[in-house]
Formats: C-alpha cells, sequence, structure tokens
C-alpha cells in the first residue's frame, strides 16, 4: 500500500472484537480488502469465524492479528477500547490508522490523542445494531443506510479520513462528521436513555403479566435484552449527559402522572398529540 494514500482493496485490515458489530464489518469488507483478520477471546467465536471463513485469520493472539496491520478497527466496548489503545504501541510500530466504533466518543478521542506519532486516529460509531452482540447473529448488511459518525482529532490524517470513507462506502452507511462532545450529547437522549427506559419499563412491569405481552411492550422494551457489559461503559463515560436526558424524561413522566391523578384528560390529549407529532418530526428525513 502506498504511503501518500489508503486503498481498501489493498490494505491489511485487523478487526478487535468479533460480536455482532465486529462480525457484521468482517462480512462486508472481507471481499473488499487485501486480508481481514481479527482477535477474539472465545474460542467458539473464533472456530465459527474460522470455519464460515468470515475472515482471513482469527486468534486470540493479537501479535498474530496485528501483525502488518494498515488499519485496527476496535469493535468492543468502551472499556475495552480504552484498554487496548493503551496495548496497540506494544504491537504496532510502523505507519497504522486506528478507527474505533464506541458508543460514546469523549473519552476514547482522549485515548486516541495520547498514541504515539505512528499511529493516524479516528473515532466512529455507526448508529445501528440490535441486543444480541454475538458473531451468530451478524449481518452482512447490518451497515447499509445507517448514519456513520465519525469525531476526527485535530491530529487526524487525510489517510485516515480517506479509509474511514472507503469503508463506510463499502458498508452502504452515511458518514456524518460531528464534534465528540456533540455526539455525546446526542446519542445520550436517542440511544443510550432509551436503553435505560427499556430496562426501566421490564423492571417495572410484574411477572403476572408475562401471558399478555405483546408487540408494543416487546418494542418499547427491547434494548433491555441488551447485555449490561456492552452499556455500563457507555453509561460511564457520558454520566453527565445521561444525567440530564433522564432529568428531561422524568419531568415528562411526571406531568403525564399528575394529568391522570387530576383527571385533567384535556390536558393529557394535548400532551399525547404534540408526542405524536413531535415524533413524526424526528423520524422524518430533512
Amino acid at each position: 500500500m502506498s504511503e501518500d494514500g489508503f486503498k481498501l482493496k489493498d490494505a491489511n485490515i485487523s478487526i478487535i472484537g468479533l460480536g455482532l458489530m465486529g462480525g457484521s464489518l468482517a462480512l462486508s469488507l472481507k471481499p473488499r480488502c487485501r486480508r481481514l483478520s481479527a482477535y477474539d477471546l472465545d474460542p467458539a467465536t473464533l472456530e465459527l469465524a474460522r470455519r464460515q471463513e468470515i475472515v482471513h485469520a482469527a486468534d486470540s493472539d493479537p501479535a498474530k492479528i496485528l501483525a502488518g496491520a494498515d488499519l485496527v478497527i476496535l469493535a468492543c466496548p468502551v472499556p475495552a477500547i480504552l484498554d487496548w489503545l493503551g496495548r496497540l504501541p506494544d504491537y504496532i510500530q510502523g505507519p497504522c490508522i486506528v478507527l474505533d466504533i464506541g458508543s460514546s466518543k469523549r473519552t476514547i478521542v482522549a485515548a486516541l490523542e495520547s498514541l504515539p506519532a505512528n499511529f493516524d486516529p479516528l473515532g466512529g460509531h455507526p448508529i445501528c445494531g440490535r441486543e444480541r452482540l454475538s458473531l451468530e447473529n451478524a449481518e452482512r448488511f447490518l451497515y447499509r443506510d445507517a448514519p456513520f459518525v465519525l469525531t476526527p482529532l485535530s491530529r487526524t490524517g487525510e489517510r485516515a479520513r480517506s479509509a474511514a470513507l472507503q469503508i463506510i462506502a463499502a458498508l452502504g452507511a452515511n458518514p456524518i462528521w460531528l464534534d465528540a462532545g456533540d455526539h455525546d450529547r446526542i446519542l445520550a437522549s436517542t440511544s443510550h436513555l432509551p436503553y435505560l427506559l427499556s430496562s426501566a419499563l421490564a423492571l417495572a412491569t410484574p411477572d403476572e403479566t408475562a401471558s399478555l405481552i405483546g408487540p408494543g411492550f416487546r418494542s418499547s422494551a427491547r434494548l433491555a435484552g441488551t447485555p449490561s457489559s456492552m452499556m455500563l461503559g457507555v453509561m460511564q463515560s457520558n454520566r453527565d449527559n445521561v444525567v440530564i436526558a433522564l432529568g428531561r424524561l422524568q419531568e415528562q413522566i411526571a406531568a403525564l402522572k399528575m394529568a391522570l391523578i387530576l383527571g385533567d384528560f384535556n390536558s393529557l390529549q394535548e400532551t399525547l398529540d404534540t408526542a405524536r407529532t413531535h415524533y413524526q418530526n424526528l423520524i422524518t428525513d430533512h
């Protein structure tokens, strides 16, 4: 691969983490790059990746997976991403692009900033996924038409930017350039709060209701099925924004509760109609 530019078809790519997100990346990128290697600690995941030829090489030895990497994609939970950013210099001394796909960005971007000069780092976050996070749930087209946020650093070079855009194009996703702070503030409302809301709904629902659960409850509480190991690090790294978002939600729930207590159904209808209109505006493409 030439030093002055990045060409996906000539690249050696290493993915750290072969769950839903990393596995879906691999399914899309393997035919489009020279070599795709993946690291994971789970023997069953590695066996599945090898058996189905999802990647060219899969191993639990990072030295084998990272050797000769032109681009490393960190597709693991936020705490693991931060840990790997401290470890990568032990394995890679040559020029290398680093892209993470963590769900919060400020803490990760600060860690990316501290990488040695041979790394060209860029933060990222594809806005897609589901609550079942294993490789067996990976999908080749998981990223298609999804927003893919990129949070550049002051040191991010043109090669990293070009690499990210080529990958996003290969995935069929839509790039959005955003400041890390703005990303965390927005995603607190659109991603992190919905997870907590789903969890609270699941906890507030009595066991005796199980036989009468329908699609409304399932769609509303679906995110409660996400493993806490994936979301706890997100909550820790974006705590301030999530607390603010929770406060706004509590205000709305309190208003709904008061309208019911007072029997003020005119106010309740007005609030529900306003919510419907706001929802339709939020989901309409602009």
